[in-house]
């Protein structure tokens, strides 16, 4: 069947865009759609400030006439010169299964890409590591987060069957959460505290405010996270949007914040009810009432899973035990609360501090993620 692929460039292919994997996934059991009010900021280039050193544009296949997938092309000049390499990304990919299709599409990303000069492809990523990314090749019968990609066992067959090779992987964790704070914690993390003379920091939404706490935590993130791969320096703007995105509706007893005797921040951990269930009854629609059931999950019928957003710790403080004193802050609340398991959100295979983390812990792998990459040598 014939297969065409063009340029979004109506509002209503926009619209088509950021909608067609919930249609792709209409009704799977693990598939978590992103909200759409989400996506539509982030790809608007007047809303998302990634724009101010970002370019992208956005594809849509057809086969037969009928839509038959889509895939936005990114390149991020920052990280491409952080990283010194000329890749052009794509992400927000996805296809029916006709490996025609993403054959297509990705020929129109690299055609793309080549124009502006870049060399290679890799994906799936968005403009920066707080978009979802890593294509899932195990762990297709679990549920997805709100953070990331959900995707078909075919899409990884055919993306190695058309030559693209692994760029890194990463892991998920599933992680059972102890009855009670094991007495080892609390004696480390005391230990810990008073060595280095540091103190665990309870704030308020208030506190927030005044003090600018949520860009203190995003310029910790940055401090911690520089060095991983492709990783993406956050600007100001960046901040402001996300401060607005996830800390406006966060409870703050599932939040730690670690500050040294100058009253800098040197620790964070981060978690979340799960808000799966809660997605997928909303259809990742906040309107009409979307809003309820999502509301639900925060506050009120929570899931018995946390989802671990994160975890940063100022590099020069690294190995010095510092995850023992947010475990012994958080843990106590997040049994309170009722939760059972947590999950983490995709760690680099080669984040060796983040995994010795849940050694203390009963735990599984329980999913796998890849990037894909190939040269753009002969692609026309």
């Amino acid at each position: 069947m014939p297969i065409t692929v063009r340029k979004v460039s109506t509002s209503k292919e926009m619209r088509a865009f950021i909608t067609f994997a919930n249609k792709l996934y209409r009704n799977h059991p693990c598939y978590v759609p992103n909200l759409i009010s989400d996506d539509v900021s982030t790809l608007d280039r007047e809303k998302n400030p990634a724009f101010d050193f970002c370019e992208a544009e956005y594809f849509l296949a057809y086969r037969d006439g009928k839509l038959a997938g889509r895939v936005a092309a990114i390149i991020n000049h920052k990280a491409n010169e952080t990283w010194n390499v000329k890749q052009v990304r794509f992400g927000w990919i996805d296809f029916i299964e006709d490996i025609g299709v993403l054959d297509a599409m990705l020929q129109a990303v690299s055609a793309w890409g080549k124009e502006r000069g870049m060399t290679d492809i890799v994906g799936p990523l968005g403009f920066t590591d707080f978009d979802p990314e890593g294509m899932l090749v195990e762990g297709f019968d679990r549920p997805g987060t709100m953070a990331t990609i959900y995707n078909y066992e075919y899409y990884p067959l055919f993306f190695e069957r058309l030559g693209y090779r692994k760029e890194m992987g990463s892991w998920e964790y599933l992680i059972k959460l102890p009855e009670s704070l094991p007495e080892r914690f609390e004696k480390m993390a005391q230990l810990v505290l008073e060595k280095n003379n540091l103190r665990i920091r309870k704030v308020t939404p208030a506190i927030i405010r005044k003090e600018r706490y949520g860009h203190k935590m995003f310029r910790l993130i940055n401090e911690a996270y520089c060095h991983l791969y492709d990783y993406s320096v956050l600007s100001e703007k960046q901040m402001d949007q996300y401060v607005k995105q996830y800390l406006t509706f966060i409870d703050l007893r599932m939040v730690s914040f670690v500050e040294n005797a100058e009253g800098e921040l040197v620790a964070c951990g981060i978690t979340l009810p799960s808000l799966a269930d809660a997605l997928r009854k909303a259809r990742g629609r906040i309107f009409p009432f979307g809003w309820i059931h999502l509301l639900k999950a925060l506050y009120f019928d929570r899931s018995d899973i946390v989802d671990l957003l994160l975890v940063a710790v100022k590099p020069e403080y690294q190995n010095k035990g510092l995850h023992s004193i947010l475990f012994y802050d958080l843990i106590p609340s997040l049994i309170e609360m009722g939760f059972k398991y947590a999950e983490s959100n995709p760690e680099l295979e080669t984040n060796f501090k983040v995994h010795a983390l849940w050694s203390s812990f009963e735990n599984t792998i329980h999913k796998r993620r890849r990037l894909y990459a190939k040269s753009l040598s002969g692609v026309e």
